[in-house]
């Protein structure tokens, strides 16, 4: 998807911004900031840590990856960014360990994933994650395809549209998931998408 593309679907859907995350790059973050108008974007990457995939929300510099989960949490935090657990249950991939997740100190749990199959189940699991753990909830369209913008999605209080304060919201737990999955179709699609780069 072109920066347009995601920003237009954006605005479509009458949604106050987003947190441009592609994997291991910051590389659309500068076009979407150039490009947001009254849109908030928050800079982030998806990083593939060894054995997880982890949000990095307002991070400066990009986060190496294939690092160990706490070390990848570690050099999140040093830029005063927030780690952000992805999607932590799938059916494809085998699950972490609660104790893993636990000691990696995270900041947050990705509860709701519009690319989860079956998203109900999947939610439910995560959402119990979170519970247990304490952390605060997000949820997050993992759009690859323009359809699946926006489809999950965080809703938070903020003292401000400064992505620091949205992020301090965050941390405090006043963020909440909100949102639901893709069709199978759609899912098909975004596969077919992700095979093409």
């Amino acid at each position: 998807m072109s920066v347009d593309e995601v920003l237009g679907q954006c605005r479509r859907l009458g949604l106050d911004g987003l947190a441009v995350t592609d994997h291991d790059t910051l590389e659309g973050v500068s076009e979407a900031v150039g490009k947001q108008g009254e849109l908030i974007v928050v800079p982030g990457l998806e990083v593939s840590a060894r054995g997880a995939h982890i949000l990095a929300l307002n991070v400066a510099e990009p986060v190496q990856s294939g690092l160990p989960i706490p070390d990848t949490v570690e050099r999140i935090r040093e830029q005063g960014a927030i780690a952000v657990l992805a999607h932590p249950f799938s059916l494809l991939k085998l699950s972490l360990e609660e104790r893993t997740i636990a000691e990696s100190k995270f900041d947050a749990v990705e509860v709701a994933n519009s690319s989860h199959l079956p998203y109900g189940w999947l939610l439910r699991k995560n959402v119990a994650l979170a519970e247990r753990l304490r952390l605060p909830q997000t949820g997050g369209s993992d759009a690859h395809i323009v359809e699946a913008v926006g489809r999950a999605y965080t809703v938070l209080e903020s003292d401000s549209r400064d992505a620091e304060d949205i992020l301090e919201s965050i941390r405090n737990g006043r963020s909440e998931a909100k949102g639901s999955g893709l069709s199978l179709i759609e899912k098909l699609t975004k596969i077919i998408a992700q095979k093409r780069k």
